[in-house]
């Protein structure tokens, strides 16, 4: 059975969507938002509701650490080793608009899929960097929450990649534990005393596990924190609980549980929290332009929605900067807002899947569309032909029996839909005329030198 969430908390709407394409689901019982597809008509990653970024699709064991972290409301967390998402997105719905969650990832195609998949999941409270862990730039004892899911050996995916346990044999992890020991003992300096560290593998590997979590007590001076067994999993004895360090610790039985084989450990720092500094605030680069987006010409969008903060054109792009995001940061660091869409001159066009622009069902610029053929025509790259010849916006909210849905272009009376971006075509502003007629001069200069 394939496992998913939403990626909001009002999950009811989207899982009538899945219903109406023939799909049925039970909700999980350790967390409200996770749900398996009991019947898939076709690939659950097919469906609408994919399509349009309205679930997730995820391991059941993936979604524990955020959970087992539970950071609330308006809390700050960094996420060490980000990519592919599904853990940064959970944090992002734990701490809320007033919260904010750094995702990093070192790689620079994972760090694309992870800005993706943020995105997909209108996640404005995340923001994004590119750093080995262990070189991230931030203060010591900055940090209230950390989740750090460092690469490892991954033999609790044995089942969905059978060759596992031969690509990483015992002999082979001994590079991938000091690695994990270098981002544990960053990890530990960044955390502020009394603050929460939330380290889990899709391993079984002891050595990956238990064995790290002594060496963070005996090295480190953290403590471990017990966690609470989730509901709907199965959890094999910890090893070396006996002997009282690891105690406390879960070990995801894979095969009983119906998920990934996983590891979570908890830790903290002694001492009292301090008030953090933010005296240093990371400041706006010149080249950028900040902007009132009230003020751009375009589709309505409701700007209210936006977590406080500023809004920056970054080559082109409309770019939301969070206010706990420039609080937060060191002036140092090189960071990704949460991208809206694209700016040429005054006109704004959101992205498609921007869905938290969206203004209410029923808005002057908006089109809802009640039948499900015309969705599936949508997403496949076929036209909708609408009714008249008046004269339409460029891009209309998109809504299905009132779901949010993104954004649709309009030209004339067809409307298509994609999730790429819409880019502005060269030559159509004052500035790019101006700039071919001056190629053209050149060019033809050059033609009648002798």
């Amino acid at each position: 059975m394939r496992s998913f969430r939403a990626v909001t908390w009002e999950s009811g709407p989207v899982l009538e969507l899945l219903h109406s394409q023939g799909f049925s689901s039970r909700q999980d019982t350790f967390w409200e938002l996770a749900f398996g597809a009991d019947q898939e008509p076709m690939a659950l990653g097919a469906s609408l509701a994919a399509a349009f970024g309205l679930l997730y699709i995820q391991d059941r064991s993936s979604m524990l650490p955020p959970l087992a972290l539970s950071p609330p409301p308006g809390a700050r967390v960094l996420d060490m080793c980000a990519s592919p998402g599904g853990k940064t997105g959970i944090l992002s719905l734990l701490v809320g608009e007033q919260g904010l969650v750094v995702g990093n990832e070192p790689n620079s195609k994972r760090l694309a899929t992870l800005r993706a998949n943020l995105l997909r999941m209108n996640a404005a409270n995340t923001i994004t960097c590119s750093y080995p862990g262990q070189e991230l730039p931030f203060h010591d004892e900055s940090w209230d929450y950390i989740l750090l899911d460092p690469p490892c050996s991954g033999w609790g995916t044995v089942d969905k990649h059978p060759r596992v346990r031969t690509l990483w044999r015992e002999d082979k992890v001994k590079p991938l534990i000091g690695l994990q020991r270098a981002l544990l003992a960053k990890a530990a300096r960044m955390l502020a005393p009394g603050g929460k560290l939330l380290y889990s593998t899709c391993t079984t590997n002891p050595a990956e596990n238990e064995d790290q979590v002594i060496w963070v007590i005996e090295e480190l001076g953290l403590e471990v924190l017990p966690l609470e067994p989730f509901a709907g999993f199965s959890f094999e004895r910890v090893h070396g609980s006996g002997h009282g360090p690891t105690q406390g610790a879960l070990r995801v039985d894979g095969e009983a549980s119906m998920s990934q084989g996983f590891f979570l450990a908890k830790f903290t720092k002694p001492g009292k929290p301090m008030e953090q500094d933010t005296s240093e605030r990371w400041r706006v680069p010149r080249s950028a332009e900040q902007v009132d987006p009230s003020r751009l010409s375009g589709p309505e969008c409701d700007w209210s929605v936006l977590p406080i903060g500023r809004t920056v054109v970054f080559s082109e792009r409309l770019m939301l900067l969070t206010e706990t995001a420039l609080e937060s940061v060191p002036p140092e660091l090189r960071w990704q807002g949460f991208p809206l869409g694209r700016v040429r001159g005054r006109e704004f066009r959101p992205h498609p899947l921007a869905r938290l622009l969206l203004p209410e069902p029923g808005a002057r610029d908006s089109l809802n569309v009640e039948s499900i053929a015309g969705l599936e025509d949508l997403v496949a790259g076929r036209a909708l032909v609408l009714p008249g010849k008046e004269t339409r916006p460029k891009q209309l909210a998109l809504f299905y029996q009132d779901l949010g849905l993104g954004w649709a272009v309009a030209k004339g009376s067809r409307v298509l839909w994609s999730d790429k971006e819409s880019r502005f075509r060269q030559g159509t502003s004052k500035e790019d005329r101006g700039k071919r007629e001056s190629g053209k001069a050149k060019r033809a200069h050059r033609k009648k030198r002798p």
